[in-house]
């Protein structure tokens, strides 16, 4: 049987072997990183429409379980002042969902294994050839595949991207940058995100059970460099927003109780000119990706994935089979950077 390659096992990579496979496909995971050493690094939400995706892929009980419920979302003004408040998910629907990204990323990896799914980590794709018959990769470490389909689920930076179209533009900086953490600080109902607007920043904070409070903001400003990025730690990260944030307000406490916080540059992918050429194509994040405003990144990739498998398995070839993704995709991702951008 011919084989399918992904490269990349994030979220949109591993969905799409978990669809494949369900359709009968062999399919081979390429990740360039070791297993296992992937950082907790953020948190993030799982919308209703990615639980309904991963239903289709009968991974939602799996996530479920490493995560937990979110049913609010409540917006205030930097002084307490309530803006706005409104439930998350309907009365009827599979909800949200929130957990780290890695710990998605590990469930639906060991969903995979669990499945017969192989994944070769330590295997970084520096080159793919097509013909009309097969596609063929080489690999950093000098290893070759070769099989009839090559999906790039590697991320905003893909390499895949590239090599389907060299005159590809590369992400382009949002204009903030976005700050994360996790503190023990704690008095939020556990199943509500809370946004505060304060003049210079946006803040998010989730109340875990028991793991203290998980937050994130977002600060305009100019990217920072390689070298502020890698200098940056918990103190210096937390003295810089507890200037920015309300002395004495809900989110300044958070942070100033921080055990741990990060920053990084919020990136965008809009508009993508060239999905797919000959027997490659890219989903998630490495064909499109939005800034995190709307919190629907892990679950754009998880629908790319359902729709993927689905216009493979119903189309009579390739060509078709892309051109349906496509048509079904791209205007609901491109609204989603869009919408992402304006927030």
């Amino acid at each position: 049987m011919p084989v399918t390659h992904v490269v990349g096992a994030g979220i949109a990579g591993t969905a799409v072997a978990l669809g494949l496979h369900a359709n009968g496909a062999e399919v081979v995971v390429h990740e360039a990183g070791a297993e296992g050493d992937a950082d907790a690094g953020a948190f993030l939400a799982v919308a209703e429409n990615g639980m309904a995706a991963l239903a289709r892929l009968d991974a939602d009980a799996a996530v479920r379980d490493a995560s937990e419920p979110l049913r609010q979302l409540l917006l205030s003004a930097a002084d307490g002042t309530e803006i706005a408040s409104r439930p998350l998910g309907s009365a009827d629907g599979p909800g949200y969902r929130y957990l780290t990204r890695a710990a998605l990323c590990a469930v639906l990896c060991a969903e995979a294994q669990r499945r017969g799914i192989e994944i070769r980590y330590g295997e970084r794709l520096s080159a793919a050839e097509t013909t009309p018959e097969e596609v063929r990769l080489t690999f950093g470490s000098g290893a070759v595949a070769t099989g009839e389909l090559l999906v790039g689920a590697d991320g905003v930076r893909s390499a895949v991207r590239t090599m389907i179209d060299p005159a590809a533009a590369p992400p382009r900086y949002v204009g903030h940058r976005v700050y994360y953490g996790y503190s023990d600080a704690v008095g939020e109902p556990v199943d509500r995100i809370h946004f505060v607007r304060e003049a210079a920043a946006t803040f998010g904070a989730i109340a875990t059970e028991r793991e203290g409070t998980w937050w994130f903001a977002r600060a305009f400003g100019p990217a920072l460099g390689r070298a502020e990025l890698a200098a940056a730690t918990t103190r210096s990260i937390v003295a810089e927003l507890t200037e920015l944030l309300s002395v004495g307000r809900l989110p300044s406490a958070i942070v100033s109780a921080s055990r741990r916080a990060l920053v990084t540059n919020a990136y965008d992918l809009a508009n993508v000119r060239m999905w797919h050429r000959d027997r490659m194509i890219v989903i998630g994040d490495a064909a499109h990706a939005a800034s995190p405003a709307t919190g629907q990144g892990a679950s754009m990739a998880l629908e790319d994935a359902v729709a993927l498998a689905e216009a493979l398995r119903d189309g009579p070839d390739l060509a078709t089979a892309f051109a349906s993704y496509e048509l079904a995709r791209r205007e609901r991702v491109e609204a989603n950077t869009a919408a992402s951008a304006s927030m």
